[in-house]
């Protein structure tokens, strides 16, 4: 595959694309969860296995808040519930990864705006162990900042997807940065701000960040991410994929890999969230499909079964 200079494009754009093309959604289901009351799980991870047991961490909280709680949900007879004896975090929008033989897991904390009143400032907070049982804090991002995502690549370094969100400055309404360091160690907030950005992704007004790292065939990254606008006031979240050369820093256009109405209708926050489905992860199957788990509405957790959109570029290394 020849891949060429990416090409900016719109929201409008890239979904007039999406629109164009036959997409395969082959299942489309809720996750129910229990055990957390009348609140609300949304934003949340892939399962991912620990001690032998599939997990999924989740955003928890009430339907008329903001103020959320990461919990572990394991699943029994169906559904999903939290699991004993696991940590609850003061975060949202959960995410993992495995860096060596640690587990890495992230969010983002919340805290009162150092000078608008009334108001919240954040920042991505991530934990590491050698299982959920012996996760520790170890790094907190730079303020402002939401979706940091750590991958251990081919060579051992890892990368780290960056995305500054300074209106008015640097990154705008929230862009994708990333560098490369040799160990978690040598992590730092300098070198996040000072990561460059990847050029002709996003128009300033919109804005998307990196969720889910996938290492490819080849030495390539398979980013799974999303990408928002406003469309008449309502907020406009759309689950995207685009590939990097860690290398060279070479990137493939972003494209869509699912809408809202891929889901099964339900409820949303608030109104001007009917149509945001926020990536959480992505499981690739040996068949050629993988199933993406999504936030729907700022109110509830959806998976869909699409045809995996990143196995053309591992056939490119067949």
């Amino acid at each position: 595959m020849n891949l060429q200079l990416p090409t900016l494009k719109s929201c409008e754009q890239l979904l007039q694309e999406f629109m164009s093309k036959n997409h395969g959604v082959y299942e489309a289901a809720k996750l129910s969860f229990t055990g957390v009351g009348d609140k609300d799980v949304y934003n949340i991870s892939a399962p991912f296995e620990d001690e032998g047991e599939l997990v999924i961490a989740g955003r928890v909280e009430s339907r008329d808040s903001e103020h959320s709680e990461v919990y572990f949900f394991v699943e029994r007879n169906g559904e999903w519930v939290p699991r004993e004896g696991a940590p609850v975090l003061t975060l949202q929008d959960p995410f993992y990864t495995r860096i060596g033989q640690e587990l890495i897991v992230g969010g983002v904390e919340t805290f009162p705006h150092p000078k608008k009143e009334h108001a919240l400032m954040w920042r991505t907070c991530l934990y590491r162990g050698k299982d959920m049982a012996h996760l520790k804090p170890f790094f907190m991002g730079p303020d402002g900042m939401k979706d940091l995502r750590l991958i251990e690549l081919h060579d051992g370094t890892i990368g780290v997807f960056t995305r500054p969100q300074w209106k008015g400055r640097r990154g705008g309404r929230g862009k994708i940065g990333f560098l490369q360091v040799s160990s978690l160690d040598e992590l730092t907030n300098k070198a996040i701000v000072e990561a460059p950005l990847l050029d002709q992704q996003f128009f300033d007004s919109a804005w998307g960040g990196a969720n889910e790292a996938h290492r490819l065939k080849g030495g390539r990254i398979g980013v799974l991410g999303h990408i928002a606008c406003y469309d008449k006031q309502e907020r406009r979240y759309y689950p995207m994929v685009f590939t990097l050369d860690p290398k060279t820093g070479e990137h493939t256009d972003i494209e869509l890999i699912a809408v809202r109405a891929n889901f099964i209708p339900g409820p949303s926050k608030r109104p001007d969230l009917q149509d945001v489905v926020f990536s959480g992860g992505l499981l690739r199957h040996e068949d050629g499909t993988a199933t993406l788990y999504a936030g729907i509405g700022d109110a509830e957790a959806q998976r869909i079964t699409i045809e995996d959109p990143f196995i053309r570029y591992d056939k490119l290394y067949l």
